[in-house]
């Protein structure tokens, strides 16, 4: 049942001078929006506008922005200053395939995506600086082209300073740092870190710009310096690591070790905080100088403490490419953090402080782990006759949200108001709220609380999941469901197969090492140098390429 939210609480959230200005006192502030986020956030509502799965969402540092794009070639804008938000105010077609990213520059002038053809585009938004953008515009095109890249384009971060200055991760092996001064710093080749596996993600630390966090495909995180990761040969020092973190797991009760690849990650906006997305395994949460966890994310419980019964689905991520978000909805300080999942729910977490959560960390020795006292306990160890640190899990979530139908691949904290945007197979944004009413949303419904079972395959199912994967044609033009929620139903039925027959995957099987296994991550972190003189050997400077 959704709750009853008295009108004071509702007017107590959005007077801006009582509990979302600056000027209100920290401890205030707090106190509204905790009491505020106390019941969840059960209403919502859907954006519109793509036709197909929306992959990446951003959003400007000054939160007036949210930046959508997918599987179509649109890249959307939706303006938060809007009285009510209902459809993009700006739009651009400039994608060449599927979009995994996008980010904004420090000022919000430009925005970058990058897609899985590994054109990197970027907009220039600096005319959008009226109140309230047109909805009416002609779609615009990208400003600027990058290909430097020879595969998909996994992540890009911009500099948290800089409007000129970006980083890009790509399945290539390289993390790029691009400069669009015309005074570029560093020639081609001074700004390329390679290594032989993939990279998974980069991003700026937000407060010390010469940091960057980067992971890759087999399971690598580590915290790089600029400043020796790239420039000339003579500058470069230990591949510009100046942290390496613990992503290896043990299990009691399992002669192996699992190294989880690590997806996504993400810093806090204070940039103490790091939280990585691990396939097949859970979300796990650190602290920049401490190379072991201090926390896990989890749904073995229900939001009220009851426990979620065998047979019952549950937070996993198993199947597709996520991103979570460590966010305040407003606070000071980023306390929550969001994650889709493979149940088609959205979990959110309540973070207790830094201190209590490695109070409570476990250390254990590895003979004592292997009597196997705790079966089943997972410990986080640098090798396999290392001690396992035991972080804690945060097995309660805040509130499980629903309002889709298949896999939410992004969950997205604003952050300045209490909204959750969530996004993933389906064609459209769902914005969460705690309250159906706002400045930039009213009037939001309560979102339906129950969630779709994925049904066993049967003639129909496999005949949507034959449309969806190109082998027989579409729908006839008499299809009743040929309408604008057929493309939605196929890719369903696409991510259903793709669930029953990959869901919940067990991480010690598939990515499992030591005693026995072969271990496949010796050439994670071997960054492949890049000469100066392999710049002489590309020709002329083509880093850019203007788009016309």
């Amino acid at each position: 049942m959704t709750p009853h939210i008295p009108q004071s609480r509702l007017s107590r959230l959005w007077t801006a001078a009582d509990s979302y200005t600056k000027n209100t006192p920290i401890a205030r502030r707090r106190e509204a929006v905790n009491s505020l986020l106390s019941d969840g956030l059960p209403y919502s509502k859907k954006l519109l506008g793509h036709t197909s799965c929306v992959n990446a969402l951003a959003i400007s540092k000054d939160g007036r922005w949210l930046a959508s794009a997918g599987d179509d070639p649109n890249v959307f804008l939706w303006d938060f200053d809007q009285d009510e938000l209902s459809m993009p105010s700006w739009k651009s077609v400039g994608p060449k395939a599927n979009v995994f990213t996008l980010a904004f520059s420090a000022s919000g002038q430009y925005l970058y995506s990058g897609d899985t053809r590994a054109y990197i585009f970027q907009y220039d938004l600096s005319h959008l600086s009226t109140a309230v953008a047109s909805r009416n515009q002609e779609p615009s095109s990208p400003s600027v082209s990058d290909t430097q890249h020879d595969d998909s384009i996994r992540a890009i971060s911009c500099h948290p300073e800089n409007d000129y200055l970006f980083l890009s991760a790509s399945e290539d092996g390289r993390i790029i740092l691009h400069d669009m001064r015309a005074d570029a710093r560093h020639t081609r080749a001074q700004g390329i870190l390679q290594q032989i596996a993939p990279f998974s993600c980069v991003q700026y630390h937000p407060t010390m710009t010469q940091l960057f966090a980067t992971s890759d495909t087999q399971g690598a995180v580590c915290l790089r310096d600029v400043r020796i990761a790239f420039g000339p040969l003579s500058q470069r020092r230990h591949k510009g690591i100046v942290q390496k973190y613990v992503t290896a797991i043990a299990k009691q009760g399992q002669p192996c070790m699992a190294r989880p690849e690590t997806s996504s990650l993400v810093f806090d906006r204070g940039g103490r905080k790091l939280a990585l997305t691990m396939l097949h395994h859970y979300p796990t949460l650190y602290t920049i100088d401490d190379p072991y966890p201090i926390a896990t994310f989890s749904g073995r419980y229900k939001p009220d403490g009851s426990p979620v019964l065998p047979g019952e689905t549950t937070w996993s991520n198993s199947c597709t490419m996520k991103h979570g978000s460590l966010g305040g909805f407003g606070l000071d300080r980023d306390n929550y953090y969001a994650h889709g999942s493979d149940d088609f729910r959205t979990y959110l977490w309540k973070i207790p402080d830094e201190a209590t959560l490695r109070a409570e960390r476990v250390v254990v020795d590895h003979v004592e782990w292997d009597l196997c006292p705790r079966p089943g306990e997972i410990g986080y160890a640098e090798s396999y006759m290392s001690p396992r640190y035991v972080p804690v899990e945060l097995s309660v979530p805040h509130a499980r949200l629903t309002g889709h139908d298949s896999i939410v691949n992004t969950a997205l904290i604003h952050p300045d108001r209490p909204y959750l945007l969530t996004a993933g197979i389906e064609r459209y944004i769902r914005l969460h709220s705690p309250t159906p009413a706002s400045p930039s949303t009213s009037p939001l419904a309560a979102t339906p609380p129950g969630v779709r079972a994925v049904p066993p395959s049967d003639p129909n199912s496999r005949m949507l999941l034959l449309r969806a994967m190109g082998i027989i044609d579409g729908p006839a033009e008499d299809d009743e469901d040929a309408d604008a929620d057929g493309d939605d139903r196929q890719a369903i039925a696409l991510f259903d197969q793709i669930l029953r027959t990959e869901g919940n995957g067990d991480v010690f099987e598939i990515r499992a090492f030591g005693p026995g296994h072969e271990d496949s991550d010796e050439d994670s972190d071997e960054d492949m140098e890049v000469s100066d003189s392999d710049a002489e050997a590309d020709g002329p400077e083509t880093r850019l390429v203007i788009a016309r």
